[in-house]
Parts: C-alpha cells; sequence; structure tokens
C-alpha cells in the first residue's frame, strides 16, 4: 500500500543499474536509511518474509499469486486462512517500512500529517464505544498493533490483540513493549473465525480495515458477538464496494477485483451487506454509514503522495535482493503493491470503494 501510478513509469534493467553506477556507495546507504517511513520500525535491511524461511519467498509468493489463477480456491472457506497467513508473512516488513504500524487508511484531515490523522481515526473508535479504563477491549484482526497501542495509551483500557500471523504477534509484543505498554496490550495468536476467548468477555471490540479477510462476515460477527458481554458495542471499519458500484461496468470490475487481488481478499462486500449480516448474529445496528463520503477528506491521498516514495523504496529494495541481504521475491511482493495502490485510488477518486464503512453494533441485553 505504498503507493499509487501507472507501471510505464517503472525503469528498465539497463536504466536501473546504470542508475546504481552513478549512485555509488555512499549514495547506496543514505537510500537504505532514509528508506524507512517508519523510523522506529522495520529498515530496509531488514526485509524478509515473515515466518516463511528466506528461500521460500519467492515461492510462497508465487503460490499466492496462483490462488487468483483458480478462484474457486479462494472461494474455499477452509483455504481462506492460509492464504490470508502466507500474505502477511510477506507484506508485514513491507508495510511497517514504508507505511507504518497502523495496516489500515483514515481520512485526511487538514493541518494534520498522515500519522496525526491515523491516530484521530483510531481514537475515534474509542469515543464511539465509550469504554473507560481498566476495561477489557478486544481488537479484532491486530495486525502488528498500532491501533492497539494508541487506543490503549487513549483509553487506558486493557486491549487484547487476536491476529492469525505468529510473526505479527511477535512484532505487535515487540512494539507494545517499546511503547511502554505491553501492561494494557496483549496480543494471541489464533483465527478471528474462532477466538480461545470466553463468552460474555469483552466490555467492547473493535476492528479496523481486519474482517474483509473474513471468507464469511457472518462467522466473524458471531464470534465478535459470542465474546462481547451483553448491551455493550462493538466498532468495525469495513473495506466494501459504494451504491456507485456498476457490476456490469469493466473497468470498475477490473479495480475491485484489483484490490482483491493485492490485499488478500476472499470477496468484497457490498454496504448494503455488512449491516444486514451484523443484524442476522443478533446485533443492534446502532450506526451504520460510510466515513469516507465528504466533508472528509480523500483517504486515498496518501498513496498518490508517495508516489516517488515508491520508486525510491523500489530501487532500494531491488538492490539488496541483488546483492542478496533482502529474499528474492521481495520485489515481486513491492511491485504487486504498487499495482494494489493503483486500484486502490481508482477506487477511492471513482467512489466505487470504501475502506472506511462504519458499522456500531449492540449485543442486546440478556433477556430482551
Amino acid at each position: 500500500m505504498e503507493t499509487g501510478g501507472g507501471m510505464e513509469m517503472w525503469m528498465t534493467w539497463g536504466m536501473f543499474w546504470g542508475a546504481m553506477g552513478a549512485l555509488g556507495a555512499g549514495a547506496y546507504y543514505v537510500l537504505v536509511l532514509a528508506g524507512a517511513a517508519e523510523r522506529k520500525g522495520k529498515r530496509a535491511v531488514d526485509l524478509g518474509g515473515g515466518s516463511i524461511t528466506r528461500e521460500q519467498v519467492r515461492s510462497s509468493y508465487q503460490k499466492y499469486a496462483s490462488f487468483f489463477e483458480k478462484p474457486k480456491q479462494i472461494e474455499a472457506k477452509d483455504n481462506v486462512p492460509n492464504f490470508v497467513d502466507t500474505f502477511y508473512n510477506l507484506v508485514t516488513d513491507i508495510y511497517e517500512w514504508g507505511w507504518g504500524q497502523s495496516f489500515h487508511f483514515s481520512p485526511a484531515v487538514p493541518g494534520k500529517s498522515h500519522k496525526e490523522s491515523t491516530r484521530l481515526h483510531e481514537e475515534r473508535v474509542v469515543d464511539l464505544l465509550g469504554v473507560k479504563p481498566g476495561q477489557k477491549v478486544l481488537d479484532v484482526g491486530c495486525g502488528v498493533g498500532g491501533p492497539m497501542r494508541a487506543i490503549a495509551a487513549y483509553s487506558q483500557a486493557h486491549v487484547t490483540g487476536i491476529t492469525i500471523n505468529d510473526y505479527q504477534v511477535a512484532r505487535a509484543r515487540s512494539h507494545n513493549k517499546k511503547a511502554g505498554l505491553d501492561n494494557l496490550c496483549e496480543v494471541v495468536c489464533g483465527n478471528f473465525l474462532f477466538m480461545p476467548f470466553e463468552n460474555n468477555s469483552f466490555d467492547g471490540a473493535y476492528s479496523i480495515e481486519a474482517t474483509c479477510h473474513a471468507p464469511e462476515l457472518k462467522d466473524v460477527y458471531a464470534e465478535v458477538f459470542r465474546v462481547l458481554k451483553p448491551g455493550h458495542l462493538y466498532v468495525t471499519y469495513e473495506w466494501v464496494t459504494t451504491p456507485l458500484f456498476r457490476a456490469d461496468n469493466a473497468e470498475h470490475v477490473e479495480c475491485i477485483h484489483g484490490i482483491e487481488h493485492g490485499d488478500a481478499l476472499p470477496g468484497l462486500r457490498s454496504y448494503k451487506q455488512v449491516g444486514e449480516i451484523a443484524k442476522e448474529v443478533g446485533f443492534k445496528v446502532l450506526e451504520d454509514r460510510d466515513l469516507a463520503l465528504p466533508p472528509a477528506k480523500p483517504w486515498w491521498i496518501r498513496l498518490k503522495m508517495g508516489r516517488l516514495a515508491y520508486y525510491r523504496n523500489h530501487l532500494v529494495i531491488a538492490l539488496l535482493s541483488f546483492l542478496g541481504i533482502a529474499p528474492k521475491g521481495v520485489v515481486d511482493v513491492h511491485e504487486m503493491l504498487f499495482k494494489t495502490a493503483d486500484h486502490l485510488t481508482r477506487g477511492g477518486e471513482t467512489g466505487i470503494f470504501s475502506p472506511m464503512h462504519l458499522l456500531v453494533l449492540q449485543k442486546p441485553e440478556e433477556g430482551l
């Protein structure tokens, strides 16, 4: 999700090696040191494949890409968890290096940096949930824990995150400790379709652009419903197609399929479906609206503004891979994310896609 733009600007290998010769060793180190957008996260020289061995990164990427050549593989519910786990092994380091520790979008806020806008978008969850210090909150699909730390610091609630990827668990725990928040933040490796928590055990729950990976949204909503205390709230930001999407428009379909391919999605849902699915499992829908609509400022502007950063980063990754510092296959993954950024930008500009359709859901009091 680093940048957006056309692949026609991609330099040829001849141009690349000519540039490398001109850069020299000194410029190489400048690129490596300056390449990380998240200075306290991953460095370019540390990029890898998560829990996948260096030797398996390229073959794992090829296996991931092959899923989209045989759509029935993606539709099979049993295949999705491994599919998503592989994806996050491949992309987590790149996301952290080029994007930061919060793997999601947020509306642009005038006068605020991307980092500040992201934090405000995360803190909105606390305000919507109304959680108090000391209460227990569940992060459904926590990634490396950027939102978890922002929400714990803002609310002083105890936040438990769950992610299917064991590499992300290790990264999140490391970041929690460095931030001095490991007393408020806990991370569990598990599938959010079968969560290892007791019934009625959380005072609030949220997911930020995570449940789009569920093969059936009803299954993850049902699990959240089960572990949430009666009368308490679940806030989720969903990836959806909007009322402007037309299934008979080839460009719309290409754009949505590109987003699905580059973000490990078994299939995007429409804005109409998400609220109805929540009702099916027993939730009361308190709020159902798209946070990306005006007067909200464009969420995709960060992708467009990062165009030059993409080429800089791709240059660094290509060199590191050639030198054997980064695993072979990382270049392919970064190129896939670049193409995906273009699809996401088009989805935002045309208005056919939103990554932040808000649902505020309440589990009814027992006996009602």
